[in-house]
C-alpha cells in the first residue's frame, strides 16, 4: 500500500466535503452572524456533531477495525456474525440513549453550555433546536459502522464522501429560508437531521457488497463483544480527545456573549488541516498496522508508523505556520460579510491564531493513539487523554475570568501539546515505535520547506495588505491566490529536497 496515495483519495472527498463546509459557515455567518441564533444552533448541533466526529473520524474505527480484521481472518462467517452483533448492539443502545436525551434535553443543555441559562430566550431556543437535531446522533453513529465496514476492506472513497450530504442539505436549507423569509435556524436543525438519514442510507448501499446486516432486537454480548465494548468505551475518550477538548470549551464559552460562534468558526477553518493531515492518515493506516501487527511483521509496522507521522508532519507543519501567520485575513474572507462584523472577525481571528500553534498536535494525536489501538491498548491513550482533558479544564478555568475566551484555544493546544510528548515517551519505552534513519532528515527538509514558504506567504499577506481588508468584497479571491502561491512554493520545494514523493511513502 502507498500512504500517500491511498490517502489522497481519502483527502480528495474530504477537501469537498470540508470546502462545502466553508461555504455553508460563510452563509451561517453572513445571515445568522454571532447572534444568539447562531450561538443557540452551534450549541444544538455540538452535541450530535461532537458524537459525529467522535464516531465518523476514527474512533469507531479504532475499535472496530482491528476485531472486525481479526474475525474476517479467521472466517467470513466469524466476521459477519460479529459485524451483526455489534451493529444489534449499537441500534438499541443509540434509540436508548437519544429517546433519554430527548427527555432530559434542557439537563443537557444546561451541561453543555450553563451560561445560556441567564438568558432564557437563548436556553429555550438551543432547548428547541437540541431536540430537532437528535436523531442525527443515532443516524451518523449506525453510518460510522458501515464506514468501519468499508475502511476494513480498504475502501475509503464512500466514507469520505458521506459527509458532504450533510452540507449540501445544510446550503439548501439556508437558500431556502433565504429567499422565502422562513426561519433559519429552525430550518437547519431539520437539514442537520434529514442529512443524517440520507447519509445511512448512501454509506448503506456502498457497504451491500461486503456486508449485508441481518437485524434482531435480541442483545448478544459474547466474550469478542464484550472485548470490542471495552475497547470501544476507552477509545472515544482518547482517540477523540481534541473533540472533547472543543466540547469543554463550549461549556465554559457559553458564559461570554457571541465566545460560542467565535470558537466554532475558528474551529471550522482548521478542521479541514485536521481531516487531511490527521483523520483521513489515521483512517488510512489503521487496518494495514492490525494486519502487519497480528501477522508480527515488526519492520513493517516501523515503516507504516514512521510514514504515517513523517506525511502527518508534511501536511500540518505548513498549515500551523499559515494560520498563525494570517488568522485573520483568514478569518475575514472566509467570514467577513453581511451580520458577521469587523469585530467579530478580530475575535474569532484571535482564538483560531491559538489553535493554529496546536495543529500539528491536534492531528498527531490522531496518529499516535492508532499505534495503540492497533495493538488492542487502549488504556494507555485513556489515561493520556484524561490527563489532557483535566489539563484543559485546569488551565481554561483558572484564567477564563481574567484572559475571557481566548484561554479556551490557548489551553486546548497546550493539553494536546503535552498529550503528545507524553505519546512519544511511552511509544519509544515500550519499544512500540523507532524512528528510521530518514526520518530526522526527511523532518529537518520539510522544515526547510516550510519556513521559504512562510516568507514568501508572510511577504505576499503584506503586499496584498489593502486587498485584503474586511470592506474588500473580493478579498476571497486575493487570500486563494495567496495561498495557492504559497502552497506551489512548498510543494515544489519539498520535492525538490526529496521529502514529497510518492514512492517515499510506499508502507511494504
Amino acid at each position: 500500500m502507498n500512504l500517500l496515495s491511498t490517502t489522497s483519495v481519502f483527502s480528495f472527498f474530504t477537501l469537498i466535503s470540508r470546502t462545502l463546509g466553508y461555504f455553508r459557515d460563510i452563509l451561517i455567518a453572513t445571515f445568522l452572524g454571532a447572534s444568539i441564533y447562531a450561538d443557540a444552533f452551534f450549541v444544538a448541533y455540538r452535541l450530535p456533531n461532537t458524537f459525529r466526529r467522535l464516531f465518523a473520524e476514527g474512533v469507531f474505527n479504532a475499535a472496530f477495525i482491528p476485531s472486525y480484521t481479526e474475525e474476517m481472518a479467521n472466517s467470513e462467517v466469524e466476521g459477519k456474525k460479529f459485524a451483526d452483533e455489534v451493529f444489534n448492539l449499537l441500534i438499541i443502545i443509540l434509540l436508548g440513549t437519544v429517546f433519554l436525551i430527548e427527555i432530559f434535553t434542557p439537563a443537557i443543555v444546561y451541561l453543555i453550555a450553563p451560561g445560556f441559562f441567564k438568558d432564557m430566550e437563548k436556553f429555550n431556543l438551543a432547548v428547541e433546536l437540541t431536540r430537532i437535531t437528535l436523531p442525527f446522533l443515532l443516524f451518523v453513529s449506525l453510518s460510522s459502522f458501515f464506514s468501519g465496514i468499508l475502511n476494513s476492506n480498504n475502501k475509503f472513497a464512500a466514507a469520505a464522501a458521506a459527509p458532504i450530504i450533510l452540507n449540501i442539505f445544510l446550503i439548501i436549507s439556508l437558500f431556502i429560508s433565504y429567499f422565502f423569509k422562513l426561519n433559519f435556524e429552525l430550518n437547519l436543525s431539520y437539514a442537520v437531521t434529514l442529512a443524517g438519514l440520507f447519509q445511512l442510507i448512501f454509506l448503506i448501499f456502498f457497504t451491500r457488497y461486503y456486508y449485508k446486516p441481518s437485524i434482531t432486537f435480541k442483545i448478544k454480548i459474547n466474550m469478542k463483544v464484550k472485548l470490542f465494548l471495552k475497547k470501544l468505551v476507552p477509545s472515544i475518550f482518547s482517540s477523540g480527545v481534541t473533540q472533547i477538548n472543543i466540547l469543554v470549551g463550549t461549556i465554559i464559552a457559553s458564559f461570554e456573549a457571541g465566545a460560542v460562534s467565535y470558537l466554532y468558526y475558528a474551529d471550522r477553518i482548521y478542521q479541514i488541516n485536521l481531516a487531511i493531515a490527521g483523520i483521513a492518515i489515521g483512517t488510512v493506516a489503521l487496518p494495514e498496522l492490525s494486519k502487519k501487527i497480528k501477522a508480527g511483521n515488526i519492520s513493517e509496522v516501523m515503516n507504516i508508523q514512521n510514514k504515517s507521522i513523517e506525511l502527518c508532519l508534511l501536511l500540518s507543519i505548513p498549515a500551523c505556520f499559515g494560520i498563525v501567520i494570517a488568522s485573520q485575513q483568514i478569518t475575514s474572507a472566509l467570514f467577513g460579510y453581511g451580520s458577521f462584523l469587523e469585530t467579530d472577525v478580530i475575535l474569532t481571528a484571535q482564538a483560531l491564531k491559538y489553535f493554529g500553534f496546536g495543529v500539528p498536535a491536534f492531528a498527531l494525536i490522531k496518529i499516535l493513539s492508532n499505534f495503540f489501538f492497533a495493538r488492542n491498548d487502549t488504556k494507555i491513550p485513556f489515561y493520556i487523554s484524561t490527563f489532557s482533558v483535566s489539563l484543559n479544564i485546569l488551565i481554561s478555568v483558572t484564567f477564563f475570568k481574567e484572559v475571557g475566551f481566548i484561554i479556551i484555544p490557548i489551553a486546548t493546544s497546550v493539553a494536546t501539546w503535552c498529550a503528545v510528548v507524553i505519546y512519544f515517551i511511552l511509544l519509544v519505552k515500550l519499544k512500540y515505535f523507532n524512528t528510521s534513519s530518514t526520518f530526522f532528515n526527511n523532518f529537518i527538509k520539510t522544515l526547510i520547506s516550510v519556513v521559504v514558504m512562510s516568507l514568501f506567504f508572510y511577504s505576499l499577506i503584506n503586499f496584498f495588505e489593502d486587498k485584503l481588508i474586511y470592506t474588500n468584497y473580493y478579498k476571497s479571491f486575493y487570500l486563494i491566490m495567496i495561498i495557492g502561491i504559497a502552497t506551489t512554493i512548498y510543494l515544489l520545494l519539498a520535492r525538490l529536497l526529496g521529502v514529497f514523493k510518492i514512492k517515499n511513502f510506499n508502507t511494504n
